[in-house]
């Protein structure tokens, strides 16, 4: 099937959340994790290909070349069309990648300008007035002022995203975006003549993200959180660019046991835990210890479990104790701490039997993925609105993974995901 949009997520839970959006049109999607180093016939991709980097919190110049080349792969399999994606809170420092990114695909691409909409109105974000909410609340007054890797201090995303562009920001306000796609498409082409190539643009409802898709059809490049894309599958039938497939993928079943690894520290994923610990065998992390000792303790705790049972570890921690951590270790040896740990206990669970995981957290997610040595994604069932069931080949085994960013999902998420799997 032709290639109708290419695109580049910057954690790899971000990349099943789009998946799974763009997977809700019933046309085929296929899930890459990091650029494959094979050119791709033009005849074996997918509707939409989901290139998942793990770039969010890398230094700069790592973010953008990882994405010219996930670009280049993206072009060279005949996109023309392309979505950079990035979480529906903005994670981003003052330093990057958001803008960096989107400026280098601007320029790859030709595009003079494009509309930023992290919007995920049915998660609980919306944008009004150039100002990003979670839930009822600003995102500087949110969860998220307190995330250990990209605190989000500021709820504007103009003032966010003006030190990380080179080219002016501008805005396209709910004023606009509710008289509908024709005066939203006026006011972008305003904002091009006044020499304004970044358009933060708000939405609070679906019927906005369906305007803003509308209006913007034209542009090579859009950029935003999974909502805005999971919109633009429509405009493509209505444009005639694509038909609905009949075929739908069969769902694997996949027997073995089951895990949860949680290194998040959201709020949502502190109650979760809290909802989950309770219910099953579970082992809390310490990245001091784990920076002392290794793993080696956990991974003879996991051994000693029954290969059939449900497993819950998790470095899940309260604000006051990650701050803790990253005073005594630093800021990115923490982190990388727990990854390395959490990855090591993902390939030992798969030695031991285990073909279920659920993984909450972005950078998490991203360690363990690769640890297991997956490089290709099948969208399955979606357990909570933009987190999926995702399946994938280790040597002879299928393995079934949930991806879950920090804040999606309800309390009961983790029973959920497995009662959820072992429905299909």
């Amino acid at each position: 099937m032709a290639l109708l949009l290419g695109c580049i997520a910057d954690d790899f839970t971000g990349a099943t959340d789009l998946a799974a959006l763009l997977a809700r049109s019933g046309l085929p999607v296929s899930l890459r994790i990091g650029t494959p180093p094979e050119k791709r016939d033009r005849n074996e991709t997918a509707a939409f290909e989901v290139i998942a980097l793990k770039c969010r919190t890398s230094p700069v110049d790592i973010a953008v070349k990882q994405a010219r080349q996930a670009l280049d792969w993206l072009k060279e399999a005949g996109a023309n069309r392309f979505f950079w994606k990035y979480c529906s809170t903005f994670d981003s420092t003052a330093e990057g990648n958001i803008g960096p990114v989107a400026e280098m695909l601007m320029a790859e691409t030709g595009a003079a300008q494009t509309i930023y909409c992290p919007a995920f109105p049915e998660n609980g974000r919306r944008v009004f007035m150039g100002h990003l909410f979670v839930g009822e609340q600003p995102l500087s007054e949110s969860p998220m002022k307190d995330h250990p890797l990209t605190p989000m201090r500021d709820s504007s995303l103009v003032r966010l995203l003006t030190p990380q562009v080179a080219g002016a920001v501008g805005l396209a306000n709910r004023d606009v975006v509710s008289r509908g796609p024709a005066a939203l498409k006026t006011r972008l082409d305003q904002l091009k003549g006044d020499g304004i190539q970044h358009v933060i643009v708000d939405a609070v409802c679906d019927d906005d993200l369906r305007t803003i898709a509308a209006a913007s059809f034209d542009m090579p490049l859009l950029t935003g959180g999974s909502a805005i894309a999971g919109q633009l599958p429509r405009s493509y039938m209505e444009h005639e660019l694509a038909g609905l497939s009949q075929h739908r993928q069969a769902v694997p079943k996949v027997a073995g046991g089951s895990i949860v690894l949680s290194g998040s520290c959201s709020a949502m994923t502190r109650r979760q835990v809290a909802n989950y610990a309770g219910k099953v065998a579970s082992l809390r992390l310490d990245p001091i210890a784990l920076a002392e000792e290794g793993a080696g303790t956990a991974l003879e705790w996991l051994r000693q479990q029954s290969p059939d049972a449900p497993k819950l570890i998790y470095a899940t921690a309260e604000p006051h104790e990650v701050r803790q951590a990253q005073e005594r270790l630093g800021r990115d040896k923490a982190g990388r701490i727990v990854e390395d740990a959490l990855s090591e206990i993902a390939r030992t669970a798969f030695d031991c039997g285990t073909r279920r995981f659920v993984v909450a957290g972005g950078e998490t997610s991203g360690a363990i993925t690769q640890a297991l040595g997956v490089t290709h994604l099948a969208i399955g069932p979606e357990i909570a609105p933009g987190v999926p069931w995702t399946f994938a080949a280790i040597g002879e085994e299928t393995v079934a993974l949930a991806l879950k960013s920090g804040n999606f999902g309800e309390e009961t998420f983790f029973t959920d995901a497995f009662g959820r799997l072992g429905a299909t």
